[in-house]
């Protein structure tokens, strides 16, 4: 039953747009196909992930507007003939954009109340988070299996180690001060060092310790952080930016893992910089994302790190997250490896963008639970 303002005056008038209201404020993409193949109605969800405007979209032909999505054609195709619901959640891609969308489409029969089919209801729904969770997924499964496998390694390899050390040490005791022989003695205990370095980073990569939580506010960690880094640095034209969201409250968390967690991003991308560039980190709120495809949708805190610098090749970015994988010379290839552990252990995600030759960018994604 429509409200009594909809149906005063003007009753066709006002119900059509009582009912295109509701179209517009839907957030999936609608857009409706005469029998023709033209275009009758684009909603702005639709022209959010299409790419063209309603403007552009409204009577024009499907066929030529989409002719580069073959299934796309095929699915409305068909449902236009047979006058089926058809669905595919798993193969769509839009490219208009000039980036490639995954959707989740379903195209509905349009028909009238005379049983007429008129055309046809595309519906389609941006499934981006959903394919980069599902890969942030597999990511953290073979992390986990590394994880395990380079954990019981490096058991295997500490107490030989301690005894290589300590000989070095004894040896270092044998020869008069001066002696060249000292340089490979020193050689020794300081790589053996390195090395425990990394076993401990190894272990604790396979052993999670627990999460204390407690109510962080994010910005004073994040704030912290830019402080100290930026006198680091005070050598070097490097311009910290932050742009903080006030709105967004303390959040239950680890504060020492998170320090953490963001004092390596931050350290990465002043790294990844020349003696000059700009660092930008900032704060906002997604207001309706899901984790996972049976979780309710919740509110989730995006925290971005970005840099100026060289950027990573896109050869190289995928195998970031892999443990000893490293584009620094001696660094242990560890860093974002725990990185990516403490982000899953706080049931977030993390996410890397990068444009070679101009920068990168780090999302951390937590939840917003108070």
């Amino acid at each position: 039953m429509l409200p009594t303002d909809v149906i005063a005056g003007n009753p066709q008038k006002n119900r059509d747009d009582f009912y295109a209201t509701i179209i517009d404020s839907v957030g999936d993409g609608i857009i409706v196909i005469a029998s023709s193949g033209l275009i009758t109605l684009c909603n702005p969800a639709a022209e959010e992930i299409t790419g063209f405007s309603s403007k552009l979209a409204q009577g024009a032909e499907f066929d030529k507007l989409f002719a580069l999505e073959t299934t796309l054609l095929e699915i409305v195709s068909k449902t236009i003939r047979t006058g089926i619901t058809i669905s595919d959640h798993e193969n769509v891609v839009v490219r208009s954009t000039g980036r490639v969308t995954p959707v989740a489409v379903t195209c509905y029969p349009l028909v009238l109340g005379s049983g007429e089919h008129i055309g046809a209801i595309l519906t389609l729904k941006d499934i981006t988070y959903i394919r980069e969770l599902e890969a942030a997924v597999r990511q953290s499964d073979r992390l986990a299996t590394l994880g395990t496998l380079a954990a019981g390694l490096a058991h295997e390899v500490k107490n030989p180690l301690g005894g290589i050390k300590g000989a070095a040490q004894l040896m270092e005791r044998e020869f008069e001060p001066g002696s060249e022989m000292l340089d490979y003695t020193r050689v020794m205990i300081r790589e053996t060092d390195r090395i425990d370095l990394i076993i401990r980073e190894l272990l604790e990569l396979a052993s999670p310790r627990g999460l204390k939580l407690a109510p962080v506010n994010l910005h004073k960690v994040l704030g912290d952080i830019l402080l100290l880094q930026r006198q680091a640095v005070a050598d070097r034209e490097i311009v910290f930016s932050k742009y903080f969201d006030p709105s967004i409250p303390e959040i239950m968390a680890d504060e020492e893992m998170l320090t953490r967690l963001f004092l390596n991003l931050i350290r990465n991308a002043i790294d990844a910089m020349s003696d000059n560039g700009r660092l930008t980190v900032s704060s906002r709120v997604l207001a309706d994302y899901r984790m996972a495809k049976n979780e309710r949708h919740s509110r989730m805190v995006a925290i971005e790190v970005s840099d100026d610098g060289p950027g990573i090749p896109q050869e190289d970015l995928e195998n970031i997250w892999t443990p000893f994988f490293s584009t620094k010379s001696g660094g242990t290839g560890l860093g974002l490896t725990i990185c990516h552990k403490i982000v899953s252990e706080h049931r977030g995600m993390i996410k890397a963008e990068s444009d070679p030759g101009h920068g990168t960018k780090f999302t951390v994604l937590l939840p917003l639970v108070q």
